[in-house]
C-alpha cells in the first residue's frame, strides 16, 4: 500500500479526492493515521488491526489548525489504546445516551424509585442542557464546569430556573457521575476519561436538612399544627426514622399487623422493619378498610410528592413558630439522633432507616462517640 506524506499541508493539497483515505506511514505497529480528501478540506482517520487481527477504523475529525498531523496522531494513539482495553469505540455515546442507559439499568434491577428519579432529575440537568448532546468521551473537566455554572445559575438550555440548593446541586452532580461511571466500568468510555469528572467535588456541608434539630415539644408542636394527611405523614417520619418518600409509596400491604412490622419500598431497596407501639397505632389506624395496593398515606386520596409536601411542612412549621429551615427530612434527623444519644448502636439504626453504617459514622459520629463516653463513664473496668 502506497505511503503518503500527509503530515505536509503541500503534499495533502495536491491529492484527489476520494473515500479510500491516502495513508502515512505508520505511527506504531498495526497503527496508521490517513487523510480522507474532499472537495473542501478533509478528515483524519485512524486504522488499527486489533489483537483479534481484525482491522478497525476511527474518525479522527476534520483537519484544521488545531487539528493538525501530530494532533490526530495522539488521537490515534488514545483511541488504539481504549480498543486493546476493549471499550466500544464503535458506538459514540453521548451523554445523554450514558445517562439514559443508567436509567435503564436502574429498571431492568428492579430499582424504580431509584430510575424514576434519575430519569427525571436527568431530563432537568442534561437533556435539556448542552452537555447532553456531547460525546461522552470527549467531555472535560472544563465542559462539567461550564455545566454547573449554567446549574448553580438556574439555567439550564437558557431558560431560567430556580437556582438548585447546595444539596440538591450534589444529588445532580452524583448522578451524573454514577452514569459515566457505569459507562467507564462497562468500557464504554475509555477509563482515563474518568479524571475529568473525579477532580469534580460537591459542596460541603450542603446538607441543611440535617442541621436542624427539633426537641420533642418542637416536634409535638409541629404535628399539631399539621392537618389532617400531612400530620400522618409526619407522624409515620417521626415514629420510623423514614425517608420522606418512604410513606408516600407505602401500600396496604406493606405493612403486617401480626408480626407488627413494615416493608418500605426505598431508591436503595426493600427493607422490612420492626415498629414501634405509637407506630402500630398509626399502621393499624390507616390500614383500616383498604384493599392490599391501597396506598396508606395520601394527600387529599392522591400520592404525594415531593412538591406537595414541601410547601405544606413549611407552613405548618410557620404555624407551629419554628424555624424556616424545617422540612419533612427534619423528623428522620431528630429519629436517627435521638436512637443515637439513646444507645443504640448503628448498625441496628442504619438497618431500620435505610442506610450505611458509612453515612451514619460520618453524619452523625460525633454522636455516636458521646455514646460511647457517657457508658464508658458509667462502668468500671478495674
Amino acid at each position: 500500500m502506497a505511503r503518503h506524506a500527509i503530515d505536509k499541508a503541500k503534499t495533502r493539497s495536491e491529492l484527489e479526492p476520494r473515500r479510500e483515505p491516502y495513508w502515512g506511514a505508520p505511527v506504531e505497529r498495526g497503527l496508521f493515521v490517513g487523510y480522507r480528501r474532499l472537495a473542501m478540506g478533509g478528515n483524519w482517520i485512524a486504522r488499527y488491526r486489533n489483537v483479534e487481527g481484525k482491522q478497525v477504523y476511527q474518525t479522527l475529525g476534520a483537519v484544521s489548525a488545531t487539528n493538525d498531523y501530530e494532533t490526530a496522531k495522539v488521537a490515534a494513539r488514545r483511541w488504539r489504546v481504549a480498543v486493546d482495553a476493549g471499550v466500544q469505540t464503535d458506538r459514540l455515546l453521548t451523554v445523554s445516551d450514558v445517562c439514559r442507559d443508567y436509567t435503564d439499568a436502574l429498571k431492568a434491577e428492579g430499582r424504580e424509585r431509584a430510575e424514576t428519579d434519575a430519569r427525571k432529575r436527568f431530563d432537568r440537568i442534561v437533556h435539556s442542557d448542552p452537555i447532553g448532546s456531547m460525546r461522552a468521551d470527549k467531555l472535560t473537566q472544563r465542559h462539567l464546569e461550564a455545566w454547573m455554572a449554567r446549574m448553580e445559575a438556574g439555567e439550564m438550555k437558557g431558560r431560567k430556573r430556580a437556582a438548585p440548593s447546595k444539596a440538591t446541586f450534589n444529588r445532580n452532580l452524583t448522578s451524573l457521575k454514577a452514569a459515566l461511571n457505569r459507562a467507564v466500568s462497562r468500557r464504554e468510555i475509555p477509563q482515563d476519561r474518568s479524571v475529568e469528572w473525579a477532580s469534580i467535588k460537591p459542596h460541603k456541608s450542603a446538607d441543611g436538612r440535617r442541621d436542624v434539630y427539633l426537641a420533642l415539644p418542637e416536634r409535638k408542636a409541629l404535628l399539631e399544627a399539621a392537618e389532617g394527611d400531612l400530620r400522618n405523614f409526619l407522624t409515620c417520619i417521626a415514629l420510623t426514622g423514614c425517608r420522606p418518600g418512604d410513606p408516600a409509596v407505602l401500600v396496604r400491604k406493606d405493612y403486617d399487623a401480626r408480626s407488627t412490622t413494615v416493608k418500605f419500598r426505598t431508591k436503595t431497596g426493600e427493607r422490612i422493619i420492626p415498629v414501634s407501639p405509637a407506630a402500630k397505632e398509626l399502621f393499624d389506624r390507616l390500614a383500616k378498610d383498604k384493599l392490599p395496593k391501597a396506598l396508606m398515606f395520601t394527600d387529599g386520596g392522591e400520592a404525594w410528592t415531593a412538591q406537595a409536601w414541601a410547601p405544606k411542612v413549611k407552613a405548618a412549621a410557620r404555624k407551629a413558630g419554628l424555624t424556616s429551615n424545617v422540612v419533612a427530612y427534619t423528623l428522620r434527623h431528630c429519629w436517627i439522633t435521638d436512637a443515637i444519644g439513646s444507645g443504640m448502636d448503628v448498625v441496628t439504626v442504619a438497618r431500620l432507616t435505610g442506610t450505611s453504617i458509612e453515612m451514619i459514622n460520618k453524619t452523625y459520629g460525633h454522636l455516636v462517640h458521646a455514646a460511647a463516653r457517657e457508658k464508658l463513664a458509667s462502668m468500671e473496668f478495674v
